[in-house]
C-alpha cells in the first residue's frame, strides 16, 4: 500500500507507543527474555505496529518496532516480525473494535490455559474489568491464522478482553494498546489471586446478576 506523509507521521507516533508499551511486560513479570508482544492498529491503514522477534527488552526502541499489513506481511522495519504478528493481524482484520492486542505468557494466567481451565468470576475485581469469567480459547499451532480465528471465535459476544488459549498462554485485546496492556496485567493478577484462594477452600462464582451490575458500572461510569 501507498504510505502517505500523514500516514508516516501516525506510524510514528504508533511505534513510540508500542515501544513504551512493551516495558510494562516485564515490569510486571508478565514475561521473560524475549517472549511476548505488543501490538496496536494504525489509525486509517490496513496496518499494525508490533514488536520484532528474538529482540530482548531492554533493547527494544521505537526504531526497533515492525510494520505489518493485517496478511502479516513486512512493510517497514529492520527486524522480522514477531511470530505472533500473523494471530495479532487476525484480530484487527475481523474485529474494527480491536486497536490493541497483547501476548503474555504470564505465570498464573498460563497455568489456568495449561490445565484448559477459565477463571471463574469470583471477584468484584474481575467482573469489573472482565465482565464474567475469562474463557478458555482452542489450542492452536503457531505459524498461520490459527491462534488469531481462535481468539475472534472465543471473544466475540464476550465480556472480556482476555482469553487463555489452550497449552498456550493468555492474549488480551482492548480499545487501545494501553488497555490490552492493562487487560493482561490485571488478568495475572486475578489467576494469581483465584488460585491461591482455592488453595484454601472452594471459592464461590458471583451471581449473575451482580457481575453484570459490576461491569456496568465499571465500564460506564467509574472505570472512564
Amino acid at each position: 500500500m501507498t504510505i502517505t506523509e500523514d500516514i508516516r507521521s501516525t506510524i510514528s507516533s504508533v511505534r513510540e507507543e508500542v515501544a513504551a508499551l512493551h516495558a510494562e511486560l516485564p515490569a510486571n513479570g508478565l514475561v521473560v527474555w524475549t517472549a511476548g508482544n505488543v501490538s496496536a492498529r494504525v489509525p486509517d491503514a490496513d496496518l499494525l505496529v508490533i514488536k520484532p522477534s528474538g529482540v530482548r527488552y531492554d533493547e527494544l526502541g521505537a526504531e526497533s518496532m515492525v510494520v505489518v499489513d493485517f496478511d502479516g506481511n513486512l512493510v517497514e522495519g529492520n527486524h522480522s516480525p514477531s511470530s505472533d504478528t500473523a494471530a495479532h493481524a487476525y484480530v484487527y482484520k475481523h474485529m474494527a473494535h480491536v486497536n490493541g492486542v497483547v501476548h503474555t505468557h504470564s505465570t498464573y494466567a498460563t497455568a489456568w490455559a495449561a490445565r484448559r481451565e477459565s477463571i471463574p468470576c469470583v471477584l468484584t475485581m474481575m467482573a469489573d474489568e472482565f465482565g464474567g469469567d475469562i474463557p478458555v480459547g482452542p489450542f492452536a499451532l503457531i505459524g498461520d491464522d490459527s491462534i488469531g480465528r481462535g481468539i475472534v471465535e472465543t471473544l466475540t459476544g464476550h465480556n472480556s478482553p482476555a482469553v487463555l488459549m489452550a497449552q498456550h498462554g493468555p492474549f488480551t485485546i482492548g480499545k487501545s494498546a494501553k488497555a490490552a496492556v492493562k487487560a493482561a496485567v490485571m488478568l495475572e493478577e486475578v489467576a494469581r489471586t483465584v488460585h491461591i484462594a482455592r488453595t484454601l477452600g472452594p471459592v464461590n462464582r458471583l451471581d449473575q446478576t451482580d457481575i453484570d451490575s459490576l461491569y456496568a458500572r465499571y465500564q460506564n461510569v467509574y472505570g472512564r
